[in-house]
């Protein structure tokens, strides 16, 4: 039987406030420079807030929403809700406001933090479907409107009365109360397709997940610095990036914003990150295009080094034999090409963890090769969200590990996988029938089709719904193609469809620096991204980056035409979730009348060369 090292997180906080007194918790940037907590200031914060949130009228059970960016605000008021016995209920910073009402009103939430006037101009603007909403609590000071009140955090902290003996005692005593088994959050999915659900997550589920994650993991110091940038709206971010360091004694680092995250990397010099596997590929992205501006020589020894990097990845961590000379001949390239990448993000990392979505296996292996080990998982939000994760003297690119300590893995008939464990959720809320199609006998049906080999390692292969089956009656995995045509120098995004269909199509979106470059080279003469996504010699670029592609797949699996965009997909345009998964029915509907024209002519289709559209805004 398992054991877990914290009755809940509130406890978990009152008792490291103790024994990491004057250690750094949490830091953010403020004036320009980064300030620290340490974690008994950080404790005494959180202790403000709570006495505030009582005084407010919150009662234990209530939920509580918090609709910002990542932020010190968004810790003080995630665990002042904790220490006051309630659930916090997390608002992706990038939803509208119709969105941030249908979190509001479903999961009953009657006190609301903001981040700043944004947010709260959000909620003003759906007052009306708000009839519940009772307080508003800005993390900064603006004026609000007569017809919805704001707060700010100081003025709801009372920052300049410290806590009192009396009134730490009895918030402390209600801290003592909280189980293990009691909802810490509710987490409405994203959602790639249909209406949000709220997964309710205990205590237990996310202190598990944290604990065991880390043993996977070797675990780490008290002295690692993590630098969170990934939403905390996010359970992978929350659970692997901010509850488990702060577990730990550990320090967490805001990032002011993700565009932001390399520029806060060299201030922050993180040794710990967890990210959604985009990073990695615009990491992967900018240094070869760095090398593709090299001259021959120094182009050739990069290839050199990374070649060396490979073989040296291979007999230590793959399939174990003596390094001989290769230890030297990689140290050698280590010194001269690696650590000089390295510093660029801060000089002293020493892993990532990744998540959120499938993670190219030769990217993989590049971070590794240049010292970056990145351990890929995976979960859900339903998971808490860790199932599985390689590990350091335990990897195999392609996979997503093995299974967390005490959880269970198997695959059904038509192979989705399934999962029993103690990260599983208690189900969703106010949503019986859902939970009753998701957790069948004990075991959660995932909605991922996957592998598992005989040592045990997991291999996602696609979303269940998502699975391509052409007219033809073949079975097509989309994201394994995407992510192939997104190792192109010229491609940054990919959606590839074809359900019901003869052949493959796909949407992509042009790396734009890439592409002007070629624009500038080539001479074209252009007003606008439209206009030079439309040129010939583009066309035909891409065409031969997409061919180039199909020449390595059998035939049913080619994309046969395309459409070229002249941006890239963003959340803020509708085809990205929050953690940046493709909104497949959004791009299909967006795209609809381009993508459908792909199908008109030449029908038959199959021995085409890529053909391409403008693509211009819906």
């Amino acid at each position: 039987m398992y054991e877990l090292p914290y009755q809940s997180i509130p406890k978990m906080l009152k008792l490291n406030a103790q024994q990491y007194v004057d250690q750094i918790a949490i830091s953010y940037k403020k004036g320009g420079k980064y300030q620290s907590l340490s974690y008994s200031d950080f404790y005494e914060r959180v202790l403000m807030a709570a006495r505030g949130l009582r005084k407010a009228g919150m009662l234990p059970g209530d939920k509580v929403a918090i609709f910002s960016e990542n932020c010190a605000g968004w810790a003080v008021s995630d665990f002042a809700v904790q220490c006051a016995q309630g659930i916090t209920v997390p608002i992706y910073a990038t939803n509208t406001a119709d969105q941030a009402a249908y979190v509001i009103n479903h999961s009953g939430a009657k006190i609301v933090f903001v981040s700043n006037r944004l947010q709260y101009e959000k909620l003003r603007t759906v007052r009306e479907q708000l009839p519940n909403l009772e307080q508003v609590i800005s993390f900064e000071q603006f004026l609000g409107n007569h017809d919805l009140p704001v707060y700010t955090l100081s003025q709801l902290s009372e920052i300049s009365h410290p806590i009192s003996d009396q009134e730490r005692q009895e918030i402390e005593a209600g801290i003592d109360t909280v189980q293990s088994t009691d909802l810490i959050t509710i987490i409405y999915t994203s959602g790639t397709t249909g209406v949000p659900k709220g997964v309710m997550l205990t205590h237990a589920n996310v202190i598990f997940d944290a604990h065991y994650g880390l043993e996977k993991l070797e675990a780490f110091g008290m002295n690692e610095t993590f630098l969170s940038f990934l939403p905390l709206s996010h359970i992978l971010e929350r659970t692997a990036g901010y509850y488990a360091p702060l577990m730990t004694g550990c320090h967490v680092a805001f990032c002011e914003s993700p565009e932001k995250v390399v520029e806060n990397m060299l201030e922050v010099e993180p040794t710990v990150m967890v990210s959604v596997p985009r990073l990695f590929e615009k990491i992967y992205s900018r240094i070869y295009e760095d090398v593709h501006q090299m001259s021959s020589i120094k182009s050739a020894i990069f290839h050199a080094a990374i070649a060396t990097g490979q073989e040296y990845i291979s007999r230590r961590y793959i399939n174990p034999k003596s390094l001989g000379l290769l230890g030297l001949k990689y140290s050698f390239f280590d010194w001269l090409i690696f650590r000089k990448i390295r510093k660029r993000f801060g000089g002293r990392l020493k892993y990532f963890i990744s998540g959120g979505a499938p993670l190219d296996k030769a990217i993989n292996k590049f971070m590794w090769v240049i010292g970056i080990p990145t351990f890929e998982g995976y979960g859900l939000t339903e998971t808490s969200p860790a199932v599985t994760i390689n590990s350091p003297w335990k990897v195999r690119f392609g996979s997503v590990g093995t299974p967390l300590p005490f959880t269970e893995v198997k695959l059904a008939e038509d192979n989705e996988l399934m999962i029993r464990g103690p990260q599983v959720m208690l189900g969703y809320y106010n949503a019986a029938e859902e939970t009753e199609r998701a957790i069948k006998d004990g075991w959660f049906y995932t909605g991922d089709i996957a592998k598992i080999d005989d040592d045990g390692y997991v291999y996602i292969v696609d979303r269940k719904k998502e699975l391509i089956i052409t007219a033809g009656g073949k079975n097509i995995a989309p994201q394994p193609i995407e992510n192939e045509l997104k190792m192109d120098k010229y491609i940054s995004q990919a959606f590839v469809f074809g359900d019901r269909k003869p052949y493959l199509v796909a949407v992509l979106t042009p790396n734009l620096e890439r592409l002007i470059n070629m624009g500038h080279q080539e001479g074209i003469n252009y007003l606008d991204m439209e206009e030079l996504v439309a040129n010939q010699r583009v066309h035909k670029r891409y065409a031969e980056r997409v061919q180039a592609l199909n020449d390595k797949l059998p035939s049913y699996q080619t994309i046969k035409k395309f459409i070229l965009l002249p941006r890239e997909f963003s959340v803020e345009g509708g085809e990205l979730t929050p953690t940046m998964k493709l909104k497949r029915k959004v791009i299909y509907s967006k795209y609809q009348d381009k993508i459908e024209g792909l199908y008109l002519s030449n029908g038959s289709g199959s021995n085409d060369h890529p053909q391409t559209d403008n693509g211009g805004h819906s």
